[in-house]
């Protein structure tokens, strides 16, 4: 089972133990995965529901739904302010392969990007790029981008973290130690050059505790990389265990 492609569909394909593949997805599954008439792959539709299905042309047939166990114990936010160029490209598709629930681009005092509407949809499609080659029960949410003072205050995750380069701060890891499977974590990370002391002052007012990833300077398209890989590692220990 763990051999066969993946795709990702909408909910509204299914319908009736049948999936309704698109122009793109027939494309992609016989023109690019090479599969013929019911050859078998699996179904996923970004929000942990798997289904083994068999290719009937323009459709597939369901055989049966999946168990899928692939996901993060605690449900993790990532607030990233937009780095220059297409780095953001890639903080999205590594953070979806490591298990992130949500991302939130935020404008900052020192962001350097003003993302386009087109922008959005590419992330969204790496994203689900992403899941599928990852294996993921869900695809991420991609928030659109707000300024980082708007992201504060609408912000509600149990655990609050902001991660800060410079400064006397516990290590993430040491600092997720009491975090329960049942939470939700909320990350914040900055831009080239870091988080203005004024905005690290509005976020320790919004009950975001500063962390450090290291004694290094990250950059800004490594820096989220690096905090959820550390969250990752240490809850699925703790879960594993």
């Amino acid at each position: 089972m763990s051999q066969l492609q993946r795709i990702a569909i909408a909910p509204s394909q299914l319908q009736q133990e049948q999936i309704l593949l698109t122009p793109q997805q027939q494309h992609y599954l016989g023109r690019v995965l090479r599969l013929r008439l019911r050859d078998r792959f699996i179904a996923m539709d970004g929000k942990g529901k798997w289904w083994l299905a068999q290719l009937q042309g323009e459709k597939a047939q369901v055989l049966e739904p999946l168990p899928v166990e692939t996901e993060l114990p605690v449900s993790i936010t990532l607030m990233v302010a937009l780095p220059k160029g297409n780095g953001f490209d890639d903080v999205v598709r590594c953070c979806t392969e490591l298990g992130v629930a949500v991302i939130a681009p935020v404008v900052s005092d020192r962001t350097l990007l003003n993302p386009s509407p087109q922008k959005l949809e590419r992330w969204l499609r790496i994203a689900q790029e992403a899941a599928e080659q990852s294996e993921r029960a869900f695809v991420p949410t991609i928030l659109e981008p707000v300024s980082f003072s708007t992201g504060l205050v609408t912000e509600t995750a149990t655990h609050r973290y902001i991660c800060e380069a410079r400064g006397s701060y516990p290590h993430l890891r040491e600092a997720i130690n009491q975090v329960s499977t049942t939470s939700e974590m909320i990350i914040a990370i900055g831009p080239e050059g870091g988080w203005t002391q004024k905005e690290l002052d509005c976020a320790i007012d919004a009950r975001f505790q500063p962390v450090s990833l290291g004694r290094r300077i990250l950059r800004a398209v490594t820096a989220p990389i690096v905090a959820l890989s550390i969250v990752a590692a240490e809850l699925e220990s703790v879960a594993f265990n």
